[in-house]
């Protein structure tokens, strides 16, 4: 197992090397540069040159992502254009407020869909399976964006239950329970796509493991519901809910993104959106950087998984 993740660690450096190429790349094919923001209207050529010589936009796309990638081989990510300020200090502001969203989502996400998916499973082909399918085919459908703008609307604006947007309430010293109250509304909006997904796979493996032989000899065996569906069905059916697990951390990172934006929440995806209007490439290749790590460990984690839970699989 160990030299398995070894490997898959030196795999990974490859990945990395290619995801930064093509962010980069794809980053400068955007239209203006981030001198744009900083010339005005009466300034000459001249000026205008030697303000793109000071920020290193004059060279050659290739030099700069060179000197790019140096810099980050040395641990130093750059500084951003917009704020001047050490683009890991300004991750690192705002990794915190995304991951609380992001670990809070896929918890509530997972709780709610597991027993949803195996009652569906369990009643297949009747009423309560259509109404708990019917209903994660809604959450899959609706956009983020404006199933979050809806929720504003009800339960923000007209029923005003909880806060429109934030992280925490300005001028209340933003205690836990304020915390908790602006994390309802994004939670739902990331969780309902989620939960929706994971509804039908859980339901389709359920019914594929509740079909097998072992599961009608368990039944025969005296066995009861509970332990039939936990013990010998769940388990078997864990196979592809992990795979999705890890699909799931993916969809988040874009999810995230349009939902902080919707919500204001100061997270990554934020500073993601005001990193792309200001034309912050150094700030847009921390973020995607990040982002691809963080795929590429969860997916690692995701392969280590399936050997903890199957002792069939092998990976010596």
């Amino acid at each position: 197992m160990i030299s398995y993740v070894i490997r898959r660690l030196l795999l990974a450096v490859p990945i990395l090397f290619g995801v930064t190429v093509i962010n980069y790349f794809i980053i400068q094919l955007a239209p203006g540069s981030p001198a744009d923001l900083y010339i005005t209207p009466d300034a000459t050529p001249e000026s205008q040159e030697l303000l793109r010589q000071q920020m290193g936009l004059d060279k050659p796309i290739i030099v700069q992502y060179w000197k790019w990638l140096t810099q980050l081989l040395h641990g130093n990510l750059g500084v951003s254009y917009g704020s001047g300020q050490a683009v890991s200090t300004l991750i690192g502001q705002r990794v915190g407020p995304t991951l609380t969203l992001m670990v809070t989502a896929l918890v509530v996400a997972y709780l709610v869909a597991i027993p949803l998916g195996i009652v569906a499973a369990r009643h297949k082909n009747k009423p309560t399976d259509y109404g708990i399918v019917g209903a994660s085919f809604l959450g899959i459908s609706v956009p983020h964006f404006f199933l979050g703008l809806a929720l504003i609307y009800v339960f923000a604006v007209v029923l005003k239950w909880v806060p429109p947007g934030g992280l925490r309430t300005i001028g209340r010293g933003g205690g836990f329970v304020d915390q908790v109250r602006h994390l309802i509304l994004p939670v739902i909006v990331l969780s309902a796509g989620i939960a929706g997904n994971m509804i039908r796979y859980v339901r389709a493996s359920m019914v594929d493991a509740m079909g097998q032989d072992y599961i009608r000899t368990a039944r025969a065996k005296g066995l009861g519901a509970w332990t039939v569906v936990s013990k010998h069905g769940l388990r078997n059916a864990l196979i592809p809910i992990i795979t999705i697990i890890g699909m799931d951390v993916a969809a988040l990172v874009s999810g995230a993104v349009v939902t902080e934006q919707v919500f204001q929440w100061p997270g990554l995806g934020q500073l993601a959106i005001n990193a792309i209007s200001q034309r912050d490439y150094a700030v847009l290749m921390g973020v995607n950087l990040l982002a691809a790590v963080a795929i590429v460990v969860v997916n690692i984690c995701t392969d280590v998984a399936y050997g903890l839970v199957d002792p069939r699989i092998s990976y010596s």
